[in-house]
């Protein structure tokens, strides 16, 4: 069984020291004047350099470009797209942190990239860093998107073909899947989809497995057209254990669970088995405390017989912008103790 070290989404944006106040000093200076759009640009750039730097640091082999440039999971995405404009801010579900409200105004359309540029920008800096001595050949970077249910459930309409909640989901996967499409020809082998909002919603699943179905049809596309490509479905923030085994069952090629909601799911998930490779969200990405990286690995020693593919993906429960970045720091390096006591 191969265990890949895997990044789940965000990394925080700044840190304690002054080259990582970088983005945060010169959006500031855009706020009074003094600094350019094309300033912030140039900072997110550099912080996502870094990001991945530090992700290759600590050891992890599917990387994500931290999602520097999102503001939130929302925003970034949606407002992107024609039909759409963002509005005030919202929780977002039981975190510290606050996201910009979509208002689907028309059907949502894309009209050019989503992140396909951030994904390309990602890969050169990626393979910079890895270097000439074979690294690079085993380290890739994975795009995220907020899937199409999440975004329609978070949204708020005034266009009234959009009002109910499918509609929405509908267009927006459809507009997704270009997306996903283009990443694909842009050389993305492997895409993660996030969709936390269904497990607290499990009265929404038609309407989820209906949009899911048009990501799915795009990957298929994809491949079809020659493209090397997995679709990754990944859950987080709310107990997934009612929805376990028909999550496990939906036509992705990986399934990433969050653990930390239900201490018994992991002997649930050992039970029933899996179909298909998981990804294993065990470390919690949302509390500073470190685990016992031998409780870690006991845990997925017993879990991976019972996971099918050959293959499962170990990484924090969800994105690492909930924490200080010394400590997201800590978390991957704490993956990859735990990889070496599986493996050793």
């Amino acid at each position: 069984m191969n265990l890949v070290l895997c990044s789940t989404g965000s990394y925080p944006r700044i840190g304690d020291s002054p080259e990582l106040q970088t983005l945060r000093r010169t959006i500031a200076g855009v706020d009074r004047g003094e600094r350019t759009p094309a300033d912030v640009a140039e900072a997110e750039m550099e912080m996502t350099r870094r990001a991945l730097e530090e992700q290759v640091r600590a050891g992890i082999e599917m990387l994500t470009d931290g999602q520097i440039r999102w503001y939130d999971p929302f925003s970034h995405l949606a407002g992107k797209l024609a039909g759409v404009k963002i509005t005030g801010l919202l929780r977002f579900f039981d975190t510290n942190t606050y996201f910009r409200q979509p208002v689907v105004t028309a059907r949502p359309e894309r009209r050019g990239p989503m992140l396909a540029d951030e994904f390309a920008f990602a890969r050169q800096a990626l393979a910079a860093l890895a270097g000439p001595n074979g690294k690079a050949a085993r380290l890739q970077v994975k795009p995220v998107l907020t899937g199409p249910y999440t975004l329609a459930k978070f949204s708020l309409a005034t266009h009234d073909g959009m009002r109910a909640l499918e509609a929405r989901a509908e267009a927006y996967a459809q507009a997704l899947a270009a997306e996903l499409r283009a990443l694909a020809e842009a050389g993305a082998t492997f895409i993660q989809v996030d969709e936390p909002a269904i497990v607290k919603y499990a009265q929404d699943w038609t309407v989820f497995v209906r949009a899911l179905d048009v990501l799915v049809k795009a990957r298929q596309d994809a491949v079809k057209a020659g493209n090397r490509l997995q679709l990754a479905l990944y859950v987080y923030f709310h107990d997934c254990a009612a929805l376990y085994e028909k999550l496990a069952n939906l036509p992705v090629d990986v399934l990433g669970i969050d653990f930390t909601y239900n201490p018994k799911l992991a002997e649930q998930v050992s039970a029933a088995g899996s179909p298909i490779p998981l990804g294993l969200g065990l470390v919690d990405g949302r509390n500073t405390m470190l685990e016992n990286p031998g409780t870690m690995a006991r845990q997925i020693e017993r879990l991976l017989p019972r996971i099918a593919g050959g293959c499962a993906y170990l990484g924090t429960s969800s994105g690492l912008e909930y924490l200080p970045r010394d400590r997201a720091y800590a978390k991957l390096e704490l993956l990859s103790k735990i990889v070496a006591l599986v493996k050793g």
